[in-house]
């Protein structure tokens, strides 16, 4: 349902974009959310958008930094990452659902994750 891609290996201070491509009907009205989980750490959230009027959501750490956007004739989100830090090291999870939220619970579907490495 859900394809994540787009992570890889950066230096601090770089950029990445993630994309996560969904497929399936109830998808296309389905808020999305990007998660990260860095090694030995519980799975944190970091961004969401609403599917009606892509109002977007951030984490406190991502703040200024991160940029989701959603193509919804793509049935995509992104996740534009900029200014990357260290401490950004994570592997990177797209998640669907019909309820905003800003914790994984009420997230319907989940994407295979996508290894995002900043090096200094």
């Amino acid at each position: 349902q859900l394809q994540a891609s787009g992570g890889g290996l950066v230096q601090a201070g770089g950029s990445l974009r993630l994309s996560c491509a969904a497929s399936g009907r109830d998808t296309h009205t389905s808020n999305m959310g990007w998660f990260r989980q860095a090694p030995g750490k519980e799975r944190e959230f970091v961004a969401t958008i609403r599917w009606r009027d892509r109002k977007t959501y951030y984490a406190d750490s991502v703040k200024g930094r991160f940029s989701m956007s959603r193509d919804n004739d793509k049935n995509t989100a992104y996740l534009q990452m900029n200014n990357l830090k260290l401490e950004d090291t994570a592997v990177y999870y797209c998640a669907a659902g019909p309820e905003l939220a800003t914790y994984s619970r009420p997230y319907t579907y989940w994407g295979q994750g996508t290894l995002v490495t900043v090096s200094s």
